[in-house]
């Protein structure tokens, strides 16, 4: 089991950035992956951008080239760069961890993208 907070979410015009942060309960060395997803107003969830142990990454199409996953094992911390965001990337942001059949989420954090 593991406790994820999710922190860095805010207000931002739009072609700013920010930096989301997951913060686990434990270590995430053994993590097999975890991921940003996000669920906007009426939308279901969708994947953003995922990392695995051997730190490969996989993205949406749409964010590609403008968000940037990472993994800090000592600090038992997943980032999310968001560069050049756009109204449409206004969501809440959810951290999932994914550990063996389990996966387990935060409690998600607001980014707002202003036009």
């Amino acid at each position: 089991q593991v406790q994820l907070v999710e922190s860095g979410g805010g207000l931002v015009q739009a072609g700013g950035s920010l930096r989301l942060s997951c913060a686990a309960s434990r270590s995430i060395f053994s993590i097999n992956a975890m991921g940003w997803y996000r669920q906007a107003p009426g939308k279901q969830r969708e994947l953003v951008a995922s990392i695995a142990s051997d730190t490969s990454t996989n993205y949406a199409d749409s964010v590609k080239g403008r968000f940037t996953i990472s993994r800090d094992n000592a600090k038992n911390t997943v980032y999310l760069q968001m560069n050049s965001l756009k109204p449409e990337d206004t969501a809440v942001y959810y951290c999932n961890a994914a550990v063996g059949l389990f996966g387990f989420w935060g409690q998600g954090t607001q980014v707002t993208v202003s036009s």
